[in-house]
């Protein structure tokens, strides 16, 4: 069970991180740390874009610690316990990310501050906004994978297990600066962007689904068979219930 906690831990990981790619500081920093905004301000790209991944990196290592203090002091459960409490959390951050009945949990809506990009160096600007965006908390929160990619370091209760995952947060949305390497032109970068606007909707209906199967595994693993079979069925009615009503309402405002 622990094995497959830590599985889960990290698919969690990886999708948070990629789905925050299209926050707003995602937006931001795919707009402003190019090959075009970098030459238009006289620096050079290739070294901004390493000191952006640093400064991420080290922030997943802050993100990463501060998960493994709270593995030290989790009150000892098994493993059970820990894929019970996983599964349920999971399918409330799904829930959240899809606002099933309006419910949302709380996000946190700062954005990074783009006067430094004016105001200092290359590695000052790029390496403090990779920081920011690295450590996960520190900037808009986009998904409620981020708040269960926490939960599931913690319960893994194993200190490592937990800085691996912050270290893999951290690599992952400070990498996302290279999906950029090759805007060198207002054109390039306005296909680049209508492009990723495009792919948001179904990044966000997988970062749901993969939670969705998170919260079935962990709780098929630990619940008894027929409560199992009721959560997957009330969890799929709602999602059904809820692509029916997103038509209709489709619908009625294009009659």
């Amino acid at each position: 069970m622990n094995g497959i906690l830590f599985a889960m831990a990290i698919v969690s990981t990886l999708a948070a991180a990629a789905r925050s790619t299209w926050s707003p500081c995602g937006w931001s920093m795919l707009s402003t740390l190019t090959p075009l905004g970098e030459q238009g301000r006289g620096r050079n790209w290739a070294a901004t874009a390493r000191w952006f991944l640093a400064g991420s990196m080290i922030g997943g290592v802050v993100l990463g610690v501060m998960m493994a203090i709270f593995t030290t002091i989790l009150p000892a459960m098994s493993a059970g316990s820990r894929l019970g409490i996983a599964g349920v959390l999971a399918l409330v951050g799904s829930a959240s990310d899809a606002q099933l009945g309006g419910f949302r949990l709380p996000i946190h809506r700062r954005q990074v501050n783009e006067d430094w990009l004016d105001a200092y160096r290359p590695w000052v600007y790029a390496g403090g906004f990779g920081w920011q965006i690295g450590v996960g908390f520190a900037t808009f929160i986009t998904t409620a994978a981020v708040y269960l990619m926490v939960v599931l370091a913690v319960l893994t209760a194993s200190p490592a297990a937990a800085l691996a995952l912050g270290v893999a947060f951290g690599l992952t949305r400070g990498l996302a600066v290279y999906l950029g390497r090759n805007l060198r032109t207002p054109e390039a970068l306005r296909r680049f962007h209508r492009s990723f606007e495009r792919t948001g909707p179904v990044s966000r209906k997988l970062v749901i689904g993969l939670q969705v199967v998170i919260g079935l595994v962990a709780l098929g693993a630990t619940v008894p068979a027929v409560i199992w079979v009721s959560i997957v069925t009330i969890t799929i009615v709602s999602v059904l219930t809820r692509v029916l009503s997103q038509k209709r309402t489709v619908e009625s405002l294009v009659n």
